[in-house]
């Protein structure tokens, strides 16, 4: 026999998966997972039995509900499958599939539309995070088509504004979680690299490419086939793991590692971000975020090597294997070395809606 559970099919930004009501899944949170599991088909590669499309962006869960405190009106869950793993992890948030939130809220009748405009308080509360979305709802329908245009995904949409609040110390004790804006980090057999870690609403251990002898510009295949950077990447970010104050990381998703180089299209920095084994064919919202974050930051190891504009706001223009992302930085007038706002645009559409199968057992 197998159980009929409500779902709606969206994709985020560049991210997609099945949407539900928190009312409609279990309250204990293990019980919660072995349905997520069955849901997306994990574990296995390919996810052959489930909704996952067999690489983390695709297998990735939201989870929606009305706000019960004053001034939140939505709260959002974000879960990541991990294909070929038994492992729901939902300790870090995810941007992009923050995007398709309000949409699905409106879709299903959470929240009401405003008018030619709405807009909503969301509370992620895999980090206890908040953030202001807005989509267009035009006759009381969310609008899905539109001239916006987010490298990663084809073709247009409509906009989706996201001005986070509070997004500095999202996983971590604190923007900075080691104290430092850059460690030297030394291991065994390995050398000295610097890196800096840093939690802008993604933990991040970010280095340059130069210092790990690539260029930041090489295609995700061959970063994917790349086993001796890999294995590095790795045992730095179990050892970061621990400098960060989040403990034994191995079976967790986060910190994500990030190589940066100068920008080769025009743009602010050029990255390759790994979530945390596999190169990100774009780059994580919140990633882009914290990277961005790390670029206005003096003495990080971006300083000297980001090209940014002057000014207290600074759209920082970050490259990725399929195009760009640009993040728009507010600096605080009374401490340069902190960000007051983050904003950004992306866009969502509802591709079914309908009942996932799960087996009762």
């Amino acid at each position: 026999m197998q159980k009929p559970i409500s779902t709606l099919f969206m994709r985020g930004g560049t991210s997609r998966g099945p949407f539900f009501n928190q009312a409609d899944l279990p309250t204990d949170p293990k019980q919660r997972d072995r349905i997520l599991l069955a849901v997306m088909g994990s574990p296995d590669r390919r996810q052959i039995d489930g909704l996952g499309g067999g690489n983390p962006l695709t297998s990735k869960v939201g989870i929606v509900g009305k706000g019960t405190t004053p001034g939140i009106d939505l709260t959002f869950l974000f879960a990541q499958v991990v294909p070929d793993k038994p492992i729901v992890d939902t300790s870090p948030n995810c941007g992009n599939m923050l995007a398709a939130v309000v949409p699905f809220a409106l879709e299903t009748g959470i929240v009401s539309p405003q008018g030619e405009t709405s807009t909503f308080r969301v509370l992620t509360l895999n980090t206890d995070m908040q953030c202001d979305i807005t989509v267009q709802t035009p006759n009381g329908q969310v609008a899905y088509e539109g001239h916006v245009r987010i490298d990663g995904v084809p073709g247009t949409a409509a906009p989706i504004t996201i001005n986070f609040l509070d997004t500095a110390g999202s996983v971590c004790a604190e923007l900075l979680p080691t104290g430092n804006v850059m460690d030297s980090v030394e291991l065994p057999g390995m050398g000295r690299l610097d890196v800096t870690c840093i939690d802008n609403g993604m933990p991040l251990v970010i280095m340059r490419a130069a210092d790990v002898g690539r260029t930041g510009r090489e295609p995700v295949a061959d970063l994917n086939a790349d086993i001796e950077l890999k294995t590095r990447l790795e045992a730095l970010r179990l050892h970061c793991g621990y400098l960060m104050g989040l403990g034994d990381v191995a079976q967790k998703t986060y910190p994500k590692m990030c190589l940066i180089a100068p920008p080769v299209n025009g743009g602010s920095i050029a990255t390759r971000c790994f979530i945390p084994h596999v190169c990100h064919d774009a780059i994580g919202v919140l990633a882009a975020v914290t990277v961005g974050t790390a670029c206005v930051l003096t003495g990080s190891v971006a300083d000297g090597v980001a090209q940014l504009p002057e000014g207290a706001l600074k759209r920082v223009s970050v490259e990725h294997p399929s195009g760009e992302f640009s993040v728009d930085l507010a600096l605080s007038a009374d401490d340069p070395q902190r960000v007051e706002k983050a904003a950004l645009l992306r866009t969502a559409r509802l591709i079914m809606r309908g009942e996932v199968m799960v087996p009762i057992p």
